[in-house]
């Protein structure tokens, strides 16, 4: 449990995370990512129950946990002025240890860095930032990497080239605890935790929590799709509708799917819709994010 004055920031979370496993906690934010993170490394403390990284409690054994975990928050914090080269031998000195000792381990990702070693950090861009941080979390070989939204505000190719990077860490044989904002994120990741207000609604694999959807889902368009999602939502055969990418998804009530479909498309035909196409799709993450919000 952790509490911020009258705010229950999380509310009995329990999970365990395997050795080598990618673990992801998916959420929107405030859902209580960064908070859990923030305890799991020994920079904050839980106000009731506990909670242990490596087997050790991260009150009692918090220096020890320390030097066996490599964080990398979700503002990026290191120092601006300082270049990159800088700002890695400086997080090896703090652990005891040197670039060059553990080198192997940021190979991959330094060699993109390396044009820039004499750039400041605060001049890089948004994925070079990311990578610089990356490898300071790495510099001394942590057991658990723990990494709070790594890829939020960073642009698409950059979001992909991380993820590739995590799972070639992954494959060395590093336990990764990521969160993310992003439902595509989810699927990347061994097994995922969905959070919001502070509590885990559900906890698998991607495949499993999609496969547990219960309902038959649907892809709707028109040619107006904002009046199209205005009629949706007065539509008594939908138990839920919402906009999703370039279509809106919908779930029918209990009952005769077909029969409900086909009604639905009649009514919308006769409110002057045109262009409509009713489509069954496979649910993602976020839909069953949505539907277990609901």
């Amino acid at each position: 449990m952790k509490r911020f004055g009258g705010t229950t920031a999380l509310d009995r979370v329990s999970f365990e995370v395997r050795p080598g496993e990618l673990f992801g906690l998916v959420g929107p934010d405030g859902g209580g990512k960064t908070t859990l993170f923030r305890i799991l490394a020994t920079l904050s403390l839980p106000d009731d129950g506990s909670a242990s990284v490596l087997g050790m409690d991260v009150v009692k054994d918090m220096w020890s946990i320390r030097s066996r975990v490599g964080y990398m928050p979700g503002r990026f914090s290191l120092y601006q002025d300082l270049s990159v080269e800088e700002n890695l031998q400086f997080f090896a000195t703090l652990f005891g240890t040197t670039v060059e000792a553990n080198y192997a381990i940021i190979r991959d990702i330094y060699v993109q860095l390396e044009p820039f070693k004499d750039r400041r950090a605060g001049k890089l861009s948004g994925g070079m930032k990311q990578k610089l941080a990356l490898c300071c979390a790495l510099i001394h070989k942590p057991q658990l990497l723990i990494l709070d939204e790594p890829t939020t505000g960073v642009d698409a190719v950059s979001r992909k080239e991380f993820w590739e990077i995590l799972h070639r860490l992954k494959a060395q044989g590093m336990t990764i605890l990521v969160s993310t904002p992003y439902m595509d994120e989810a699927t990347r990741c061994d097994r995922i935790a969905l959070l919001q207000h502070g509590r885990i609604l559900s906890l698998d694999t991607p495949a499993a929590i999609m496969a547990q959807y219960p309902d038959p889902l649907y892809a709707i368009r028109s040619d107006e799709m904002s009046r199209l999602l205005r009629d949706l939502r007065q539509a008594a055969e939908l138990k839920r509708q919402y906009a999703f990418g370039q279509d809106h998804h919908i779930a029918f009530a209990e009952g005769n799917v077909e029969a409900a479909r086909q009604a639905l498309l009649d009514t919308l035909t006769a409110k002057g819709h045109t262009g409509l196409r009713c489509e069954p799709v496979a649910p993602t993450v976020e839909d069953c994010f949505i539907q277990l919000l609901s």
